[in-house]
C-alpha cells in the first residue's frame, strides 16, 4: 500500500511539473509543452528502445529517460517463469523508474504480438496472418487484435510490434507466415482490421499502440532471403508494397517499423527518400517511424555514421537494443555538432510524446490488474477457436470422407504435428520446450489429437503413432504432418517440398489400406506432391496456435470449412514463386481456391 502511494505521489508531482494547465489541450499541445522542458539527454532518452535483457541496471531506465523498452526471444520476467503477473510486476517495476524522472515521461513497452499476446505463457495463440488472410473476414482479424491488447494490457504491454502487412511474393522467404496475402488489397483490408482492433478508431487509454511492418518490400526480396534485397523500379514498389502502408495512415497506425532489407542495394534504414519524403510527407504519417531489432548498425560499421544517417533518414525511434549508453553519447555529440539538426530531434520526440499523451499514460502508467485474470480466458479460446476454424483451406475431399463421423470405430492418428504444441503454433511463440513432455496436461491449449479425442464418441478408439506405424484395421487414418517452427532467416528455404519423413509417415498409412485425412501444419505453402495423390482428403490448417479444436470441429463436422487461399498453391519448386497475375499462371490451387462441405 506504502509502495503504491508512493507511485502516485510521483505521478502527480510529475504532472504538476509538467504543467497541469496543459492536460487540458489536445495531445499535440501537451506534447509540445513537455518538450519545451525537455534537456538534450531527456530528448535522446525518449527516441531509445531498450531490450529489457540488455539492461545493465534497473536505474539506467532513470539515468538514461529510456523512453521504451522491448524484449527479445525467449525471454522471462524469471528464470522459468513466464506469467502474465510476472510480466505486469517486472514491467511496473521498470515504469516505477522511469516515473522518478525529472518529468516522470513513462515508458512503453513492446512485444511482438504478431499472433496473439505470444511472448506471454498462458496467453491465447491465434493463427499466424496465412491463415487469418484465408478467412477474408476482417471483423475476426479486428476482435482477435483486441482481444490480443487486452491480454497484453493485463501483462503491463502497450504497444504491440503488430501487424504484418508485407505482401509475400516469395513462398521461401522464412516470414511469409506472417503475411496476410500475397495481394496488397488483401493485406490493406485485413492489417486495417487488426490496427483498428489494437488502437481502436484513434488511440485512447484502452488501446496497445499498433506498429505496421516491415516498412517496405520485405516480401518480395530477391530469392525470398530475408533481409535482403528489393530490386524493383519505384513503380512497382508503390503498386505491390505501398498500398498496405498508405491504408495504414489513414486506418490511424500509431507507429510503423522499417525494414531490415534494402531497396536497389541501400539499406532502407538509412533512406531518407523512402522514410521521410515518401512515408511522412507524402502519406503524411504523424506517428513514430521506429527501426527493427539493431537496424541502424547494419548502415555502418563506425556508430557515430549510423546513428547521423538514420536519424537523418527520418527515425523516431531506435531498436538499439543494448547500445543505449554508446546511442546517448553518439545523439549528443551529433546534436551538439549540428549534424542533427534540433527540428529533426524535436520532431521525432514530439511524435513520441504525442503517442504517449494520446494514449493516457501519464495518468495511468501502470497495468491493469484486473486485465491480467483475462489473459487465456475461455472467452478468448473461443474467439481463436473460431478464428482456427475460419482459417482451414480443404483443398480435396474424394468421396465426401469429410466430415467424419464422430461415432467412426477406431481412428488411427499420426505425423510428428498431431500431438506437439510448439509446432502446431510455430514461430514468434514462447518457448514451450520445458512443457513438452505435458503437453496433453495443459488446460490451456489443445493438441489436434487431444481435440479428436475430446471431440469423439466414448465408444470410439482414437490409437496414435508419430511414424504412422500400427494403422491397420482402423477406420479411418488423420496424418498431421508439415513444418516445425521458424523465425526470420532461419525460415527461408531453397525448397518446400514435403519431408521424407511425412512421406514415410503417409506411406506408413497407405500400407495399413485406409483412408487417410491429411492435415498440414506450415507457415506457407508448401509442394505437396505424392502426398496430395495419395490423400482421401486433404486439408490446410497452417499455423494454427493453441486451439486445436478449431481442426477437430471442421474434421467433424461441427464446423465448415470457409477458408480460400491467400496465397497461390505452386504445384513444383520451378514455380516459385507464384503469384495471382502472372503469366502462365497454372498453379495447383489458385488463389481463392477453398472447397466446402455440401449439403
Amino acid at each position: 500500500m506504502l509502495r503504491r502511494i508512493a507511485v502516485f505521489s510521483v505521478i502527480i508531482f510529475n504532472i504538476a511539473l509538467i504543467g497541469s494547465c496543459n492536460r487540458s489541450g489536445t495531445p499535440d499541445q501537451i506534447a509540445e509543452a513537455i518538450l519545451k522542458k525537455m534537456t538534450l539527454e531527456e530528448k535522446i532518452g525518449q527516441m531509445m528502445m531498450v531490450a529489457v535483457e540488455y539492461l545493465e541496471r534497473d536505474d539506467d531506465v532513470k539515468t538514461y529517460f529510456i523512453g521504451s523498452m522491448v524484449h527479445g526471444s525467449g525471454y522471462s520476467p524469471k528464470p522459468d517463469s513466464n506469467s502474465a503477473a510476472l510480466w505486469a510486476n517486472r514491467i511496473d517495476s521498470l515504469q516505477s523508474q522511469a516515473l522518478k524522472t525529472r518529468l516522470g515521461v513513462p515508458i512503453l513497452f513492446a512485444s511482438d504480438a504478431v499472433h496473439g499476446n505470444a511472448a506471454v505463457f498462458g496467453s491465447v495463440v491465434f493463427p499466424h496472418n496465412i491463415g487469418m488472410g484465408c478467412t477474408n473476414n476482417p471483423a475476426l482479424v479486428q476482435s482477435a487484435a483486441k482481444i490480443t491488447a487486452t491480454e497484453m494490457r493485463g501483462s503491463g504491454l502497450r504497444w504491440a510490434l503488430a501487424p504484418t502487412i508485407s505482401v509475400a511474393r516469395d513462398e521461401r522467404w522464412g516470414r511469409t507466415y506472417e503475411s496476410y496475402s500475397e495481394s496488397p488489397e488483401l493485406v490493406s483490408k485485413m492489417g486495417d482490421a487488426a490496427i483498428i482492433g489494437f488502437q481502436g478508431k484513434t488511440l485512447s487509454p484502452t488501446s496497445v499502440l499498433a506498429c505496421a511492418k516491415h516498412y517496405i518490400g520485405d516480401g518480395d526480396t530477391e530469392g525470398g532471403q530475408n533481409e535482403g534485397n528489393v530490386k524493383l523500379d519505384g513503380k512497382a514498389l508503390r503498386a505491390l508494397h505501398l498500398p498496405p502502408f498508405a491504408s495504414a495512415v489513414k486506418a490511424g497506425v500509431g507507429s510503423i517499423m522499417v525494414s531490415l532489407g534494402s531497396f536497389n542495394s541501400e539499406k532502407i534504414h538509412g533512406q531518407k527518400y523512402l522514410i521521410t519524403t515518401v512515408l511522412k510527407r507524402e502519406l503524411k504519417f504523424g506517428g513514430i517511424v521506429v527501426s527493427d531489432w539493431a537496424g541502424i548498425f547494419q548502415l555502418s560499421n563506425d556508430t557515430l555514421a549510423a546513428v547521423e544517417q538514420a536519424i537523418n533518414a527520418g527515425l523516431d525511434v531506435v531498436m538499439l537494443p543494448g547500445k543505449y549508453k554508446e546511442f546517448m553519447a553518439a545523439m549528443k555529440f551529433l546534436a551538439l555538432q549540428g549534424r542533427i539538426a534540433p527540428e529533426r530531434l524535436d520532431d521525432a520526440v514530439r511524435r513520441i510524446l504525442k503517442v504517449k499523451v494520446a494514449m493516457g499514460l501519464f495518468e495511468s502508467p501502470m497495468t491493469d490488474r484486473k486485465l491480467t485474470e483475462l489473459v487465456g480466458s475461455q472467452a478468448h479460446r473461443d474467439a481463436a477457436r473460431t478464428a482456427v476454424q475460419e482459417s482451414l483451406v480443404l483443398v480435396k475431399n474424394e468421396n465426401s470422407i469429410l466430415p467424419l463421423s464422430k461415432t467412426t470405430a477406431r481412428i488411427f492418428v499420426a505425423g510428428k504435428n498431431a500431438n506437439n504444441l510448439v509446432n502446431q503454433c510455430g514461430g514468434w511463440t514462447v518457448d514451450f520446450e520445458d512443457f513438452q513432455k505435458n503437453l496433453d496436461s495443459l488446460a490451456f491449449a489443445s493438441t489436434v489429437l487431444r481435440s479428436i479425442r475430446r471431440a469423439v464418441s466414448a465408444n470410439t478408439t482414437v490409437n496414435f503413432s508419430v511414424d504412422g506405424v500400427g494403422a491397420a484395421g482402423a477406420t479411418v487414418a488423420v496424418a498431421v504432418i508439415g513444418e516445425t517452427p521458424y523465425a526470420e532467416s532461419v525460415g527461408d528455404r531453397d525448397s518446400l517440398m514435403i519431408s521424407e519423413d511425412d512421406l514415410a509417415v503417409i506411406e506408413n498409412l497407405k500400407a495399413a489400406k485406409v483412408p487417410i485425412v491429411i492435415v498440414v501444419i506450415s507457415g506457407r505453402p508448401l509442394i505437396l506432391g505424392e502426398a496430395l495423390a495419395k490423400a482421401d482428403a486433404l486439408v490446410l490448417a497452417w499455423l494454427p496456435g493453441t486451439e486445436g479444436d478449431g481442426i477437430a470441429n471442421v474434421l467433424f463436422g461441427d464446423a465448415v470449412p470457409t477458408g480460400k487461399l491467400s496465397h497461390s498453391y505452386p504445384r513444383t519448386m520451378e514455380q516459385v514463386p507464384l503469384n495471382v497475375g502472372d503469366s502462365p499462371y497454372s498453379p495447383l490451387f489458385e488463389f481463392g481456391f477453398g472447397l466446402s462441405y455440401s449439403k
